[in-house]
């Protein structure tokens, strides 16, 4: 009896390993189709049914990974918004002095924004509603940003490229609030034509303001 007792514990502790990437595999699979469609069609006019279509799949199996349709969007959101995180990340990284690396910054903040809009227009809007309904893609991707900011102003400050005198958190702010001048979605479209210099004289004006 006890012997049949431990290898049913056995037998449950193994399944449970096994389920646990299984089901990984299945949410991720959830989010790849939910990215296909999204692009193709937009977040607005994709359901769930639509999705669990997709997937072959039925609409409650998919709630057991995702509680709304809402929560599919943030996901493949945060998918976006990484890509665009990650860019700036990348150049914080380098070896270059802290002006150079903000003023890139900027730069390639606008321009990813920008080539959302022209080429993923569907992708553009999803995170216009992820902005406009505040989703936790939208925070989790200020954060990222104000993280970089904040890593490369303490850079400049420690090799007396920038003033120390303003606190930093204020200073990363006014930065945060510049960038939405090239990267807020509801401004993107009165920017277009000249997306490229209106970062780069933003981008100097900052830095002016932050001569010692």
């Amino acid at each position: 009896m006890q012997d049949h007792q431990s290898s049913h514990s056995d037998a449950a502790t193994i399944d449970s390993r096994q389920r646990g990437p299984a089901e990984h595999e299945r949410r991720q699979q959830i989010i790849a189709a939910a990215n296909e469609h999204f692009r193709l069609y937009g977040y607005e006019k994709t359901t769930v049914a639509d999705l669990a279509k997709a997937i072959g799949l039925s609409k409650a199996y998919i709630y057991k990974f995702f509680d709304s349709k809402q929560a599919i969007g943030a996901a493949i959101c945060n998918m976006v918004l990484t890509e665009i995180s990650d860019a700036a990340a990348a150049i914080a990284a380098e070896n270059k002095s802290a002006s150079e690396k903000l003023r890139r910054i900027f730069r390639i903040l606008a321009r990813k924004s920008g080539d959302l809009f022209f080429h993923e227009r569907k992708m553009h809007d999803l995170a216009a509603t992820s902005l406009r309904e505040g989703w936790c893609s939208t925070y989790q991707y200020k954060e990222r940003l104000s993280a970089i900011i904040h890593s490369v102003l303490r850079e400049g400050r420690e090799s007396g490229e920038f003033e120390r005198k303003t606190p930093l958190d204020e200073t990363a702010r006014a930065i945060m609030l510049a960038l939405d001048c090239v990267t807020h979605p509801a401004v993107l479209l009165m920017r277009l034509d000249s997306l490229d210099e209106d970062a780069t004289l933003l981008a100097n004006l900052v830095l002016r303001s932050l001569s010692p």
